[in-house]
């Protein structure tokens, strides 16, 4: 080993040909220069350890230039003088850098994600993606594993609960189980969320209903106000179908001509356009009355005339698209219903709906199940759901319908029930 240094120059590197046997150029101290018949040309550092020659490469020219070759090899010197290998030093250092790459929090949540995948329905996981991408890789992202702090999960719940108390809970659960994932597949070393009171940290949340109405006087004012309203025939006859069918204000607005059968007097939304969408229940069903179906032959022979657009129900100003919830809200505010006693928006009807059927149905006509069916409800509990979910109302509710219409109608021709 030549003890004289960088012997070589930057020219004399960068103009060496290649020859019919690989040869070598000396810069000195351990460091050469390899030239391989097919041109390619690599650092090559031998050093003395313990007695032993050894040999190691440090990738190759111009990759590694003539400066930084001297400089790796002046790092590797002092390794040796220390009597430290300096071929298994890097290679540890790259071990841990690999394996402390692979233990970040983002490389951490997608592998839990994954192995949650096909335990979820497609809708639950999306969501759960959704969340933890949106609401804690902004705040963990560059963080590992070992890294983060209980003051790190209390600041991602508290950012959540300031806005949506629900999903913070959801998500600590699912950071718990995350962690817990990561101890058991080496890593970090603790579940931090095992020493958080979630309590301390999620605020529970004051329900706040719907503004609805549920004096009947102020019910037939409504009634009247919507059957004589003269703005936009497609608000005007949605506020009308709503108060003879409780739907949702997302299911009202989109509603398709495709989702209306005429001839069976029957209205279907797929259950993935409800919002609950277990698929294992059965598409939205709702029996239509004869005040209903003559309000949508209205409405037909309305856009018949003035678009040609025949896909919505009832369209937005422009034609081009369903109608937006805040039109039928705002006639509503026109028609001076938004006051305290009189205050009512779209979803509102469906309370009143809810409300009312218990008032008038004082004979118990109606069951409590077929009641909720109208409003899409289901039991929560899992026992009840896997009995109920698949029971016919269909006959029952076209009871309900036709009864609470009739009472609108009532309501409509001033008339007592």
């Amino acid at each position: 080993m030549s003890r004289e240094l960088n012997q070589l120059k930057d020219t004399e590197v960068k103009q060496a040909k290649p020859k019919e046997k690989q040869y070598y150029l000396n810069d000195g101290g351990g460091l050469r220069l390899q030239i391989k018949p097919n041109g390619s040309k690599i650092w090559v550092f031998r050093f003395m350890l313990n007695g032993s020659s050894k040999e190691t490469t440090f990738k190759s020219y111009p990759t590694t230039t003539l400066k930084e070759a001297r400089e790796k090899r002046a790092e590797y010197k002092k390794l040796i003088d220390n009597n430290i290998n300096p071929i298994d030093y890097f290679n540890k250092e790259k071990e841990q850098q690999k394996k402390e790459e692979t233990n970040s929090f983002k490389n951490v949540m997608y592998q839990w994600l994954e192995n949650e995948k096909p335990n979820a329905k497609i809708e639950q996981y999306d969501w759960k993606k959704n969340r933890f991408e949106k609401d804690v890789l902004p705040y963990l992202k560059n963080k590992k594993m070992n890294d983060v702090s209980i003051q790190d999960i209390v600041t991602v719940i508290k950012a959540k609960n300031k806005t949506a108390p629900e999903t913070a809970s959801k998500l600590f659960g699912y950071l718990k189980s995350l962690f817990g994932f990561a101890v058991l597949n080496g890593y970090c070393e603790r579940n931090l969320l095992v020493e958080v009171n979630k309590t301390h940290l999620i605020t529970k949340r004051t329900v706040k209903h719907m503004a609805q109405i549920t004096d009947k006087e102020v019910l037939k004012e409504l009634t009247n106000s919507i059957y004589n309203y003269h703005g936009s025939f497609s608000v005007k006859n949605c506020l009308r179908l709503v108060l003879h069918i409780p739907l949702r204000a997302e299911n009202l607005c989109t509603l398709k001509w495709s989702q209306i059968d005429f001839d069976k007097k029957l209205m279907t939304i797929p259950r993935n356009q409800m919002k609950l969408k277990n698929p294992n229940y059965e598409d939205f069903k709702m029996p239509l009355s004869d005040e209903v179906i003559s309000i949508l032959k209205e409405q037909k022979r309305e856009l018949i005339l003035h678009t040609n657009n025949q896909d919505y129900v009832f369209l937005g100003f422009d034609n081009n698209t369903h109608i937006n919830k805040e039109s039928p809200n705002k006639a509503l505010k026109i028609m001076e219903f938004n006051r305290e006693g009189r205050k009512i928006r779209l979803h509102g009807f469906r309370g009143t709906f809810r409300s009312m059927i218990d008032t008038l149905d004082t004979k118990g006509q109606f069951t409590y199940e077929v009641k909720e069916r109208a409003l899409d409800h289901h039991e929560k509990s899992k026992v009840v759901r896997a009995y109920s979910h698949k029971g016919d109302y269909f006959e029952q509710l076209q009871e309900l319908m036709t009864y609470w219409s009739n009472f609108i109608k009532s309501l409509r021709e001033i008339n007592e029930l």
